[in-house]
């Protein structure tokens, strides 16, 4: 299985700028920029990277571990995971921080913890960033 994304850049790094699609079509002409990846830490002023290598984590890991509480008999009512990765300007990205908060009938904190890093260290966005530090946080409600 392939998935395919396309960028187009004009201009130098500093005053140039970018659009992204994606096979999906879920980005079509999606504005980056230089200042949007490095200056402006709101997030306004368009996607980076990091942005979306973050989105893909927390997507991934949030199935990979509903996957695994399914196969435990115990499926989540609901699993709210959020990656934020870290770039350092001159040394690249760093890392990713995985957060979730899951709701689980039926399971105790320690299986679910369990369960979040078997999927933290399975999940396939987790291994691709195997060159980066992997931590998480995880939490029942």
């Amino acid at each position: 299985m392939d998935r395919h994304a396309n960028a187009v850049w004009k201009g130098n790094l500093k005053e140039g700028n970018g659009t992204l699609d994606s096979q999906s079509g879920a980005l079509a002409s999606l504005p980056y920029g230089f200042k949007g990846r490095f200056e402006d830490e709101s997030g306004k002023s368009g996607t980076n990277p990091e942005e979306l290598i973050a989105a893909a984590h927390a997507g991934c890991f949030a199935m990979q571990l509903s996957h695994y509480l399914a196969e435990n008999g115990t499926p989540p009512t609901k699993v709210d995971a959020t990656a934020t990765v870290t770039l350092v300007p001159g040394t690249g990205i760093t890392g990713s921080a995985l957060k979730v908060v899951g709701t689980v009938p039926g399971i105790d904190k320690e299986k679910f913890k369990e369960l979040a890093e078997k999927a933290k260290a399975e999940c396939p966005v987790s291994k691709a960033l195997g060159a980066i530090d992997v931590s998480l946080d995880a939490k029942l409600v």
